[in-house]
């Protein structure tokens, strides 16, 4: 036997060796899957409201751990330590964190929203962005909100060090706005459309197109170890955004449950605000993550030396099969 035929037979040794552990690994179900519910993400409560994940996941001895994020900065935290394998944000925050180093993928769209807007006291004297210059400002970071505002400041020349920014989550901006405790607020919806309408609170600077979609977003990790749980998890995710499309009382019903808000206040969000006849990723939110990003870099949100275009690349995943749009 030749020295070349050895070490052939020892490296077929080996790789066969090495196969039955990983095929081992790969086989592995995880005890749980982690996922969260949030107020922005109203096919989530759906979702949890009905057990269609635990339904699916039942008879693999799955359980599904639910986790209320209350922002996308939340969400991705989440994710990035690994308490989340799966979390709802906006296209433009997760752009962000990608480039910061959380491992995600943005995989699947549960809403094409209308969920942000800049927000005054229906007694303020604010009119347009401009006059933000020297004001107090409410604002989550890392959310689609506050890259809404960076964008509407860059347009008018103007940057964050030219107002106060006021760093509080989406709930607890809203409060300060009511009390006075800010001159403005950087909004999320529910909350955003209950202080228009059981405080007059004005939307002073809508630009829909500048709100990037609803995503649902996986750990890269997660994604390549178990594929097949990805696959199932987004059926079930198609399910429960199918039934809230069909059956719009039952939405509203479970989403009130959930947030203890009025009618009226839901009505606004989801009649006026929010399109959840999307579900597959691809060119279109490709294109307004693509946007937000060039204008977070010019606003200097995000390094010169940044490639965004191939950071959208790297974020987004439109491989995976999925029935509909």
């Amino acid at each position: 036997m030749t020295l070349v035929s050895r070490r052939l037979i020892l490296v077929a040794l080996a790789v066969a060796a090495a196969l039955p552990s990983r095929a081992l690994r790969a086989a592995e179900k995880p005890a749980e899957i982690r996922i969260d519910w949030a107020t922005y993400n109203p096919v989530s409560l759906v979702l949890k409201d009905k057990r269609l994940l635990e339904q699916e996941f039942e008879r693999d001895g799955i359980a599904i751990r639910w986790v209320q994020t209350l922002g996308s900065n939340k969400a991705l935290e989440f994710l990035n330590a690994g308490s989340l394998d799966f979390g709802s944000t906006a296209g433009s925050a997760a752009l962000v964190s990608r480039i910061n180093g959380n491992p995600i993928k943005a995989i699947y769209v549960y809403s094409r929203p209308e969920w942000t807007a800049l927000v005054t006291r229906k007694d303020s004297a604010i009119a347009t962005v401009a006059d933000l210059k020297g004001k107090r400002v409410a604002v989550t970071r890392g959310t689609d909100p506050h890259i809404f505002l960076v964008r509407a400041l860059l347009a008018e020349k103007l940057t964050e060090k030219d107002i106060t920014p006021v760093l509080l989550q989406h709930p607890d901006g809203k409060t300060a706005l009511i009390r006075g405790d800010v001159d403005a607020w950087a909004g999320l919806d529910p909350m955003m459309a209950q202080a228009e309408l059981e405080d007059g609170a004005r939307l002073f600077y809508r630009k829909p197109e500048a709100n990037t979609w609803g995503i649902l977003n996986a750990r890269e990790d997660f994604l390549k170890d178990h594929p097949d749980l990805i696959r199932r998890v987004l059926a079930v995710y198609e399910k429960a955004r199918r039934y809230s499309l069909a059956n719009y009382d039952d939405l509203k019903k479970t989403f009130i449950s959930a947030t203890k808000l009025p009618e009226a206040v839901v009505d606004r969000q989801f009649k006026e605000r929010t399109d959840i006849t999307y579900s597959r990723i691809g060119a279109a939110q490709r294109d307004s993550i693509l946007a937000a990003g060039l204008a977070l870099q010019q606003a200097s949100v995000i390094a010169a030396n940044v490639d965004i275009h191939r950071a959208v690349d790297d974020l987004i995943d439109d491989r995976l099969p999925l029935s509909g749009n």
